[in-house]
Order: structure tokens, then C-alpha cells, then sequence
């Protein structure tokens, strides 16, 4: 029987390091050293050093990131040291150590103008101090030898702060939701993301690849399907973005082309609206136990 191979997963207490962390123990092919914020901060260049150089992984997934998008604006340094900085000492260290490193980033290092998806060709002009700082960060993580750069987009999954989670909380009081209709991405469900990554893992990929479920939608529309998904009737109204301000800005058109990512692997995800169904039907089984 073949040695699983050893990754070390940073950030495993969020949406993505979740499901990375479930997939890699799924296969039997990984052996998975996880570690939560709490147990392990990226930004502690000391600590991060002794755990990566004693594991000795042939992979460090990096899922740590400061992803509170309005936050990033008033704590730029913070989003800088983390989602920056800390992805260059982690370059480093996992050239020190021998390792891969495989950096999750954002559809946010676009500015959205462009009328089509986004290709990884396409040159980054992020809108936001926390797209600016992705952006760093992903930069940081190309001077590692072996680098692997994934952007996601729209991710939702259990156990983190997601936009599909705020619009069902909302919608279960009933109250009545304004949600943006000109606002256009790709829905990815993190656990199919979790899948993507592992696959191109499996194949010793690397540079940088955008993953994301099949298809567009707007955030009104993401909304009003989650929530016909979950059994209610809670009234939505479409706004465009000038009538809801937030401290960062989004970009209007962040949809990613991952047809580079389906031809290396001979992979498509499915469509958003079937991870999504998926999604709210877990949601809903899990809330009623």
C-alpha cells in the first residue's frame, strides 16, 4: 500500500479549510496535519516555521485569510500582515522545507469591468483593500519553487461567514430582504471546491488556476433561489448597488473562467444551482436535529 502523502492544512477551522481538511481524510491518499487559527496564527513566523520544518509535509494549503471584506478597510495593516506578509513567510519556509504551497485567493483581484469571465491571464486590479491585499498575497506565494495559486469565488460552506447563510438567517425572520441585482459571480460551494483543489493536488499542479462552480447569477438572484430552496416566501427586492453602500467596494462583474483548471483535470463542477440546492438542503436537514 502506498504512504499517504502529508499535507499540512493552515486555517482549518474556516469554510474552505473545512471541507479541504474532510476531502484530504476522505481519499485515504493524505495524511492530514490540520491546524485552526487558534492552534497555529500564520502571522507567527516562529511557530508557523517549527510546525511546517518538524511535519515535514509535501504540501502546505494555506486556507488562513482575513476575509471580513469591509473589515479589511479600516484594518488594512491587519489584512496586509495576514493575507500578505504571513504568505511570504510561508513561501519560504515551504521552500525551506520542501514543500508545495498552495495558496486559496479571491475573484476580489479583479475590478469587474470586463464584460466576460475572468481568465488567469487577465491582470489583477483589485477595488478593495482586501482584493489589494489577496493580490499581495498571491504574488507573496509565487516565490515559493512549487506554488499552486487557486482563486474561488462567492464560496459559501458550513461553519464560516457567507452570504448564502446571512441571506437564509435574515429571510427566516421573515423580514423583508433588499438584495443587490447588478453585482454578477460564480456561487461555489466549498465542498466542490475542496474536491477541485484535491484533484489538481493529485496531478502535482502548479501556478494558478481559477475554480469555481459551473454558470453566473447576480446576488438577487443567488438570493431568491436560496430561499425558494429553503421552503420560504420572505419578500426580496432587487437594488443596484449605489442604494447599499459598504465601507469596500465590489466589483460588479467577478465571474471566473476555469476552463484552464477543466482541461488539466477532465473535470467540470456542476452547475451553481445544483451545488446550491444541495447546500440548502443540508442546511435545512441540519438545522432540524
Amino acid at each position: 500500500m502506498k504512504t499517504p502523502t502529508r499535507v499540512i492544512v493552515l486555517g482549518a477551522g474556516g469554510q474552505f479549510g473545512r471541507q479541504i481538511v474532510n476531502r484530504l481524510g476522505d481519499t485515504g491518499a493524505w495524511d492530514v496535519q490540520a491546524y485552526e487559527r487558534r492552534q497555529l496564527d500564520i502571522t507567527d513566523r516562529d511557530r508557523l516555521r517549527q510546525a511546517i520544518v518538524a511535519g515535514r509535509p509535501a504540501w502546505v494549503v494555506n486556507a488562513a485569510a482575513f476575509t471580513n471584506v469591509d473589515a479589511c478597510e479600516s484594518q488594512a495593516d491587519s489584512a496586509d500582515r495576514v493575507n500578505a506578509r504571513a504568505v511570504a513567510d510561508l513561501a519560504a519556509i515551504s521552500d525551506e522545507s520542501g514543500a508545495a504551497l498552495l495558496h486559496i485567493s479571491t475573484d476580489y483581484v479583479f475590478d469587474g469591468r470586463s464584460a466576460v469571465p475572468y481568465r488567469e491571464d487577465d491582470p489583477p486590479a483589485p477595488i478593495s483593500t482586501y482584493g489589494r491585499s489577496k493580490m499581495l498575497g498571491e504574488q507573496s506565494a509565487r516565490h515559493a519553487t512549487r506554488h499552486l495559486i487557486v482563486r474561488a469565488a462567492w464560496l459559501y460552506g458550513p461553519g464560516g461567514r457567507n452570504f448564502i447563510d446571512a441571506i437564509l438567517a435574515r429571510a427566516e425572520t421573515g423580514q423583508p430582504l433588499r438584495v443587490v441585482n447588478d453585482q454578477r459571480g460564480n456561487p461555489s460551494n466549498a465542498a466542490d471546491m475542496a474536491e477541485c483543489v484535491e484533484r489538481l493536488m493529485r496531478l502535482d499542479a502548479t501556478g494558478l488556476y481559477h475554480i469555481v462552480n459551473g454558470g453566473t447569477t447576480t446576488r438577487y438572484e443567488l438570493a431568491c433561489r436560496a430561499i425558494e430552496l429553503a421552503g420560504l416566501s420572505t419578500p426580496v427586492e432587487a437594488v443596484v448597488t449605489a442604494a447599499y453602500p459598504t465601507p469596500a467596494a465590489r466589483p460588479a462583474n467577478s465571474a471566473l473562467d476555469a476552463s484552464k483548471y477543466e482541461t488539466a483535470t477532465g473535470h467540470q463542477p456542476r452547475h451553481w444551482s445544483l451545488a446550491l440546492a444541495e447546500y440548502v438542503v443540508n442546511r435545512r436537514a441540519a438545522t432540524a436535529e
